[in-house]
């Protein structure tokens, strides 16, 4: 915390004592835990984090690891310093959620600052000796977006009110206090435009010998980030020790590791025994004991009070809020898979197989593996396979019989219990913003026949659901989807269709998760020669994502984007599938397409057979 000069002989309040005892106690921390620091920072002479720290921790850190991020790993046994470009940019996203927390007193007067970050969309977290009390809380306000713009000015600061009369909780020991944020500024600006940092609740994040970045408000100043010189050196119970660049008032900050997941919460440095006015390293609460600690209160909370706490702990075990249009359905035993086969290849026959796409060598890592074995996740008439790092279906595959079509009642999201829950994007990434859970396999493609029923409750798993903006579906997608079939449905016609989204480097990130920009789809039937007859389409909703988090003035209204009637080939290339033999019935290079992709303005444009 920062004490600002003018109000320095008044401001001899609680925090000030707090934060000297903070300094106390983290010095003995310190000082007791010296022959196991110095035997860490022996060993990393000769060993790389993965062998110092315990093998439960190792492994847990590997399933952190992007694996599409080469680097990665090179990273973290220290043998390079390359970052992709993203790095940087999800840097500039995660930084949103943070603010200074301007420290006021009764009368409105400054006393000092703090850094804090939004947690959930209405929780801030910061130090207790920030903020040692509601009084204290009442009278301060989180100030986000103060910063220094391209041009060395200041951007236009948004003030917002703390609410501890609606959530207040804090703890000495762990040194954090938890407070409820209203939820929008007196100039009309909205706190869900800066998003929050999902707390994740499991261990393993970050470990011995490995670096930290910390953004800050250090001083009172402008947000500010140290990246990637601050080396973990200890790993306690409830704090970590590092060596870090902070100064007064980055109490308060969140502290990364290389994914930007925040692994600590910084309250303190460590003082030279022999030069009390410098600090020889820092500490930082560990996340995931401050969690336990919240959870633990939870029971002696009001109502009210469990319901930011449910937030908080639910997005923590990557779970959704239960509320208004956001339920999360019970899981389902394993009992309910039992037998499923999915995507049937010989669905249109026995001589028109058609079999799930292969991967490109690189992909391959990727995929996510199931508990029990494999890459393919089976439901009742359709598959997917899903990536580890985007937490997204890289495909889906259904089989529609038009025939059979049959119609049941919208049920609740699920998680699939056979992959792990951190690889399935839940309702954390759709609450409070224009995104919606669409649906890869169409909810009433797999309905038909004596399964339907339970092909309807298979479409709602998170692993059939991707991030699209709200207003995606409105036009020439949805029309496409139900001229599908619709045409299946008329024509008493079976088919096999491929869907799923374009994963690439660039894609913005939000919540962390990157949003895909486009989504493809392969319709693939029988003709009236009895010959597969297979198209591809491709369309873009960057039009409507690029302003995920800017202000409402900002946002755009539906703009003119195309969904394009494409070849199969384009898709291979931009997908890294192989979709085999279907690249020699596709539509469009049967009439040597010139461009290999044709606009669809109207229905009739499309070409399925």
């Amino acid at each position: 915390m920062f004490i600002h000069p003018i109000n320095k002989a008044s401001s001899e309040f609680i925090g000030i004592s707090l934060k000297a005892k903070q300094n106390d106690l983290t010095a003995q921390r310190y000082q007791q835990r010296s022959n196991e620091r110095n035997k860490h920072l022996s060993e990393l002479q000769r060993k790389n984090p993965f062998e110092v720290d315990s093998p439960e921790r190792a492994a847990q850190r590997q399933e952190f690891i992007d694996p599409r991020d080469g680097m990665a790993l090179e990273r973290i046994l220290g043998k390079s310093d390359l970052f992709p470009i993203s790095f940087f940019e999800k840097g500039l996203q995660v930084s949103k959620a943070i603010c200074r927390v301007e420290i006021r007193d009764r009368t409105g007067r400054v006393e000092g600052f703090g850094t804090g970050f939004l947690v959930t969309p209405n929780l801030l977290l910061t130090n207790n000796h920030v903020l040692p009390n509601s009084d204290t809380a009442l009278s301060s306000i989180g100030q986000f977006n103060y910063e220094i713009d391209l041009n060395g000015k200041e951007r236009v600061i948004h003030n917002f009110r703390l609410m501890p009369d609606q959530f207040y909780m804090t703890n000495e020991e762990l040194d954090f206090t938890l407070v409820a944020v209203e939820e929008q500024a007196s100039d009309g600006t909205k706190l869900a435009e800066f998003g929050y940092l999902s707390l994740v609740k499991q261990t393993g994040k970050v470990l011995i010998g490995e670096y930290v970045s910390i953004i800050q408000h250090p001083s009172g100043a402008p947000k500010a980030v140290v990246v990637r010189e601050n080396k973990i050196t200890d790993m306690l119970d409830n704090f970590i020790h590092y060596s870090a660049d902070t100064l007064p008032g980055s109490s308060g900050s969140a502290v990364f590791n290389d994914e930007w997941m925040v692994v600590a919460l910084h309250h303190s440095g460590v003082p030279d025994p022999q030069n009390p006015a410098e600090f020889i390293a820092n500490e930082g609460v560990r996340i995931s004991s401050i969690l336990k600690y919240i959870e633990d209160k939870k029971p002696s909370l009001t109502a009210q009070q469990q319901q930011y706490v449910d937030r908080l702990i639910l997005s923590a075990e990557g779970v959704g809020p239960e509320g208004e249009s956001l339920t999360v359905g019970e899981e389902l035993s394993l009992v309910w898979y039992e037998g499923l086969t999915g995507h049937d290849s010989k669905f249109l026959g026995d001589s028109h197989e058609v079999l799930h796409p292969s991967f490109r060598i690189d992909l391959e890592p990727d995929l996510v593996r199931l508990k029990q074995g494999g890459t393919i996740l089976h439901y009742t008439h359709f598959s997917i396979a899903m990536s580890k790092s985007r937490r997204l279906a890289y495909y889906t595959v259904v089989n529609i019989d038009g025939s059979q079509l049959t119609d049941y009642e919208r049920v609740d999201w699920r998680y699939d219990p056979r992959i792990d829950r951190m690889y399935q994007c839940g309702n954390e990434l759709y609450k409070d913003n224009p995104l919606d859970r669409g649906h890869l396999v169409r909810r009433r493609d797999p309905v038909w026949g004596g399964t339907g029923a339970q092909a309807n409750i298979d479409s709602f798993h998170f692993t059939n659901c991707s991030p699209q903006h709200e207003k995606f579906n409105q036009h020439i997608w949805l029309g496409l989807e139900d001229y599908i079939l619709n045409h299946m449905s008329n024509m008493k016609r079976k088919a096999t269709v491929f869907t799923g989204p374009i994963f690439r480097k660039d894609d913005i990130w939000y919540r962390n998760v990157q949003i895909p920009s486009e989504y493809w789809k392969i319709a693939v039937m029988i003709d009236h020669n009895d010959r597969l007859s297979v198209t591809a389409y491709l369309t873009s909703q960057w039009s409507l994502i690029k302003y995920l988090g800017k202000a409402k003035e900002e946002q755009p209204v539906l703009g003119a984007y195309k969904t394009f009637q494409v070849k199969v080939s384009l898709l291979e290339t931009l997908t890294g599938l192989d979709f085999g033999n279907l690249r020699i019935y596709d539509r469009l290079d049967l009439k040597e397409s010139t461009f290999g992709q044709v606009p669809i303005e109207r229905f009739d444009d499309i070409q399925l057979i």
